[in-house]
């Protein structure tokens, strides 16, 4: 589009935007020499830099604590390389495979946990890799779902990302395919009839999962873009990060939930903030984000509640943590706490 700012990719291009001061460049040239840095115009535009707090700033400008390291924080959190049998596929649980076709993002969160492995120049399958990959889903009829990820699977051309649609879907036992994707937000206009066109299925359910973390995120073109998936007949998720000073607290999300809701996409993960390197700053406790959800029960519908997930380092899996709402009573009945903090009996089950 004419007069459009391209991506800002350097400290220097977002220096240039304003949203970088000059004394701060040399530390952010630093940052963005150790971890990728992409900003599009979409959220440059959605970035007040009179707010020294703003929540959209905070996820995708480069900080100068991403270069401390805390002894806890790894460079593969969730044990991606733990799972790879074969180049592309992560095979962590019985079910389901992950498929990274490419590493590279339309943005690069600053609290992204494969911050070690996307940026510029990732490394993509070839034609060769990727019929290795699909061909480990076709040999196992245990694989029902396939996540298609990265990376972002959508900045693919139609044509490869149709390849890839529709030879999974031509595997008799694959019965979900899942997007996981950042388009619809960062790069909204990306998202082409020829892309959406892509996504037809004939034999499996084709979900496309969008991280937000911020309502300020949903801008005019990016819910338009999101009805376009939604008009088409796609289901719609979305994953959600808990990040301190971006949504930690429950205002913010229940604001980005209904939104959300309200476009049809449901919440479907609220994920606690993995110890990817030079991340401590966006972590809050698993305390805190048991007392948030606790907060939203009762006053949320449960339609726009997701499951708050921890990723157990190592790559063990995701599990639930939300807060616990039913402990054993002393003669073999239960206490049950509703959502006002009050607390009731129930009778011991025959």
């Amino acid at each position: 589009m004419t007069g459009r700012r391209p991506t800002a990719r350097t400290p220097r291009a977002l220096a240039d935007a304003g949203l970088i001061s000059p004394a701060n460049l040399a530390t952010a040239e630093r940052v963005a020499a150790k971890y990728a840095v992409a900003v599009t115009p979409e959220l440059i535009a959605a970035i007040d830099p009179n707010d020294t707090e703003d929540p959209i700033a905070r996820q995708f400008l480069p900080d100068e604590t991403e270069l401390h390291v805390a002894p806890e924080e790894l460079a593969d959190p969730i044990g991606d390389q733990a799972h790879a049998p074969v180049k592309g596929i992560v095979h962590r649980y019985p079910d389901r495979v992950l498929l990274k076709p490419l590493h590279t993002c339309p943005v690069y969160c600053r609290f992204c946990f494969r911050r070690e492995t996307v940026g510029p120049g990732g490394e993509a399958l070839s034609d060769a890799e990727l019929d290795i990959a699909i061909d480990y889903v076709r040999g196992r009829p245990e694989i029902f779902e396939v996540i298609v990820t990265g990376g972002d699977p959508l900045l693919l051309s139609p044509r490869r990302l149709a390849r890839i649609v529709k030879a999974l879907d031509a595997i008799p036992h694959v019965g979900v395919i899942r997007l996981h994707t950042r388009v619809p937000i960062a790069d909204p206009r990306r998202l082409t009839v020829k892309c959406i066109t892509a996504l037809v299925t004939a034999n499996t359910a084709l979900y496309v999962a969008i991280h937000c973390n911020h309502v300020r995120e949903l801008t005019p073109t990016a819910r338009t873009c999101i009805r376009a998936l939604t008009d088409a007949g796609i289901p719609l998720l979305a994953q959600t990060v808990l990040l301190r000073g971006v949504n930690d607290d429950a205002a913010a999300l229940t604001a980005l939930f209904r939104a959300l809701a309200r476009l049809k996409v449901k919440p479907y993960y609220l994920h606690h903030a993995d110890l990817a390197r030079g991340t401590a700053h966006f972590r809050t406790t698993i305390a805190e984000g048991q007392a948030l959800m606790r907060a939203l029960r009762g006053r949320l519908s449960g339609l726009c509640q997701p499951t708050y997930v921890l990723d157990i380092p190592g790559g063990f899996g995701k599990v639930p943590i939300g807060p616990c709402y039913l402990k054993q009573g002393a003669d073999g009945g239960w206490i049950v706490e509703d959502f006002l903090g009050q607390q009731h009996e129930y009778p011991p089950l025959p």
